[in-house]
């Protein structure tokens, strides 16, 4: 049974490793704004709930895409909201086409003049097609944002308008050549 097992593990490996998305060397997202595990500045948070930000979406680069990009998709997710099952969706994009490379600050506005043509912005958890900030409860741990890029293999991703992250992440995953994060924090 043991030796079983084992074969069964080791011809599962190959097909598990060909599910990941890539991992390209080179391909890496940043943002001038901040770095990795640095505090999110005052302007990038939320507005609203007692917190006093300016609201405004985080600058983006990225560089080292893998040949076959046909578009990219960006998503903002607190990876330590406990009051929601599945987490925290704070910004959505998809449909960006493969020759952009940065988004400016405050592109994440609804109804955007700065993303590039046929961009879309998805549906976040505040039920908006926009950036919202981060806002942890009082009292809390820092919590941790991932931004994360997927370099896409298809020109538009096919869901439907106003589609929430859940459902662009998982859409994605199966259009993914290779994907870059930067996770930064914030708590009050």
């Amino acid at each position: 049974m043991k030796v079983r097992l084992e074969y069964l593990a080791a011809l599962a490996l190959p097909v598990a490793s060909s599910l990941a998305p890539a991992e390209v060397p080179g391909f890496a997202l940043t943002s001038p704004d901040f770095g990795p595990d640095r505090r999110i500045p005052q302007s990038h948070i939320f507005n609203q709930y007692g917190c006093t930000g300016q609201n405004r979406s985080p600058a983006l680069e990225w560089r080292g895409a893998p040949s076959g990009t046909k578009s990219f998709a960006i998503t903002m997710f607190d990876l330590d909201e406990r009051g929601s099952p599945s987490g925290w969706w704070h910004w959505v994009v998809y449909d960006l086409p493969a020759s952009t490379s940065q988004l400016p600050e405050n592109a994440g506005v609804p109804n955007s003049h700065d993303l590039p043509r046929g961009a879309v912005q998805g549906r976040t958890d505040m039920s908006e097609d926009a950036y919202h900030g981060p806002c942890p409860d009082k009292g809390q741990p820092p919590h941790r944002y991932r931004i994360t890029i997927y370099a896409l293999k298809v020109d538009k991703l096919p869901v439907p308008p106003e589609a929430s992250g859940a459902m662009v992440t998982y859409t994605a995953h199966d259009y993914t050549l290779a994907k870059a994060s930067l996770t930064a924090r914030y708590g009050r």
